[in-house]
């Protein structure tokens, strides 16, 4: 039920509405006396509308603009202080999976991966929220200098408070969106290998934004393409317009000109040689063409067939594929087929050693009897968690065509609108049907479930949660299919949702990262706000509450060093060590290290060595600590927190 306005008109708004409907061009979007979006009319745009001459404005450039575009960029570039707390309670496989489920907003989540995945990623798959109306987007409100930014960053935001409505009702402002898509895909970008690829679903509302948006993160000549995908079986009649949107469409671009697809191999058995043909096998290739007899006149010719005296014309909307004057040659060389009717069309006779290569392009038309539609994916998702817990989830097929033509054995890949995990699902099942050791990387803000909804009527109440159960019931899935593949020796003929080589040993578990505020206190960031009255508090920098291996991922981070490294716990003259990957990294956050128990650790040879700042049982101790690893471990570098 609408409310009453209570208000009398707003002319303006109105008038911009008449304008909107006579010059579209002529409206954009700004900023109002209190910061907020707004519409408005570019004044300049519409006096050379109803101008004869050209009317003297702003120089004119080819950009891509909008009101917060600034801002965004100070977005994406500023620092924060925060940290990936593990959750070994959720996770499956924590001590030795090479995967990655991080909790928290994706952007945060992109700068924390800056150092230890700088140029690793080989393949990016997003869908990001469509502005559509009817969804959420990121609220990113960092309209501030970067050092406050920075500040405020270190306390801990509400998963609430990170996302706003866009409504149809507010406009659905570009703006917005943009704002929102700019800091994420330019952070994206620094995580790409040289080679590494980038997809994105989206559909018409932002389709001719994002290719613009990506041509400037991505730069014009990194373009692959925008893949075209039917999402919808059938026609939709619920639009006013009597217009059924059944598609989206999926953008593709690079990191830089060393990037490739595979790919589509040429099916060669279809080359025969029925005649015994000297020049071996051929294919019968259809000879028409695509153009209309306006287009290209020269293709528009009559076929004749020397033997019958048949005569066969062009169609007069595609014509033929090469010009009259090369078709005659081919005649003379064999190289046309002629059908048996009168009524057939001439074909070409297509050898298998005039092939300049075994491969052909990867088309951006997506075939939806291979791919699938929304509703396999709708149907895929509920035979795994058993409910219907989101609209139109993708279907693993559609992430798979991507991941077979850009990956591959041991690459990493990331999602960091991860949703319902349908990334995660796809590349576990390809690692499955072809031994493969990819790894994933998925974030997903702990976006709350709405309380009516069946997904929190069965328990789930973020959408992060039903990410985290789809993978370990997928996974599930796909081991207990493998084992009995393997038990009946059977091959991999069984159907794509639970298809899964009889020997695969695949990874199916995920380390769980919690995003948080920094394990160390404010002093730590702002040791000038401190009052002498609180140094006696603040003598020991570490936030209460986190535990070593809390503190362990905050160093990894700090480090650079992969998250997905083995952890193993040690006791070394009664304290507790943290050893990362071997000896690439020995971490003590004892509060009692004594000199014996360092002359031990050193004797190991780590490569790394962190100790906590006031962990030290006295300041001879930390004044020694360096001499004593230059005797023994001279290689070793030491840090503390």
């Amino acid at each position: 039920m609408d409310k009453l306005k209570l208000h009398s008109p707003d002319f303006t708004q109105a008038n911009i509405a008449k304008l909107a409907e006579l010059f579209p061009n002529c409206v954009t979007e700004t900023r109002d006396e209190k910061g907020g979006l707004k519409r408005t009319i570019d004044f300049d745009l519409l006096k050379q509308e109803l101008a004869t001459a050209t009317v003297e404005g702003p120089q004119e450039r080819y950009q891509l603009n909008w009101p917060g575009k600034r801002e965004a960029l100070l977005t994406a570039n500023a620092p924060i202080a925060k940290t990936l707390r593990p959750c070994r309670e959720e996770s499956v496989d924590f001590d030795t999976t090479q995967n990655l489920f991080i909790e928290g907003d994706n952007l945060d989540a992109l700068k924390l991966l800056q150092e230890t995945y700088l140029g690793k990623v080989k393949m990016i798959y997003i869908d990001p929220p469509y502005n559509t109306g009817k969804e959420f987007i990121y609220d990113d409100d960092f309209s501030e200098d970067t050092q406050s930014y920075f500040q405020r960053s270190n306390q801990k935001d509400e998963a609430g408070q990170r996302m706003v409505a866009n409504p149809e009702t507010n406009g659905r402002f570009h703006s917005d969106w943009l704002s929102m898509m700019y800091p994420r895909l330019k952070l994206a970008r620094n995580l790409l290998r040289d080679d590494g690829v980038i997809f994105i679903s989206i559909d018409d509302n932002e389709q001719a934004n994002l290719k613009r948006l990506c041509d400037e993160v991505f730069g014009e000549d990194n373009f692959f393409g925008i893949f075209q995908w039917q999402r919808r079986q059938r026609a939709d009649n619920r639009n006013q317009s009597n217009v059924s949107s059944d598609h989206e469409y999926i953008a593709s671009y690079s990191k830089s000109a060393n990037a490739t697809l595979k790919g589509v191999k040429i099916d060669i058995t279809k080359y025969t040689n029925p005649d015994n043909d000297a020049r071996g096998p051929w294919a019968s290739i259809d000879l028409s063409g695509l153009a209309t007899a306006t287009q290209r006149p020269n293709l528009h010719y009559d076929i004749v067939d020397p033997k019958t005296g048949n005569i066969y014309p062009a169609n007069p909307n595609r014509g033929w594929s090469k010009s009259k004057s090369n078709v005659e040659a081919m005649i003379e060389d064999g190289r046309i087929l002629f059908p048996k009717s009168p009524s057939g069309r001439p074909r070409e006779k297509k050898f298998l050693k005039d092939l300049n290569s075994n491969v052909t392009g990867f088309s951006t038309w997506l075939d939806s009897k291979n791919i699938g539609y929304t509703t396999n994916g709708t149907r895929e998702l509920s035979d795994i968690i058993q409910g219907k817990y989101f609209d139109f989830p993708k279907p693993t097929s559609l992430i798979n065509a991507f991941l077979a033509q850009a990956t591959e054995n041991s690459d990493i890949i990331l999602d960091f609108f991860s949703g319902s995990a349908t990334t995660a699902h796809a590349v576990m099942q390809l690692n499955a049907e072809d031994n493969g050791k990819r790894k994933f990387i998925m974030v997903q803000l702990p976006e709350a479930c709405d309380e009516k909804s069946e997904a929190y009527k069965a328990g789930y109440q973020t959408i992060a949660e039903i990410g985290k159960e789809r993978i370990r019931r997928a996974g599930q899935k796909i081991k207990q299919v493998g084992e009995a593949l393997a038990s009946t020796g059977s091959s991999c003929s069984v159907p794509v949702e639970a298809k899964a080589s009889p020997t695969a040993s695949i990874d199916i578990g995920f380390r769980v990262l919690k995003i948080d505020s920094s394990n160390m206190k404010d002093v730590y960031y702002t040791p000038d706000a401190v009052q002498q009255g609180d140094l006696a508090d603040q003598v020991d920098n570490i936030r209460e509450g986190r535990s070593a291996e809390d503190l362990l991922f905050q160093v990894l981070l700090d480090w650079g060093m992969d998250l997905t490294l083995p952890i193993t716990q040690e006791t070394i003259a009664g304290l507790t060590v943290l050893f990362v990957d071997g000896n690439a990294l020995a971490a003590c956050f004892n509060t009692d290290i004594n000199e014996p128990f360092v002359k031990e650790l050193a004797a190991l040879h780590p490569l790394r060595v962190v100790f906590r700042d006031a962990g030290f049982a006295g300041d001879s101790v930390k004044i020694n600590i360096e001499q004593i690893f230059k005797l023994l471990s001279p290689s070793t570098e030491i840090k503390t927190l």
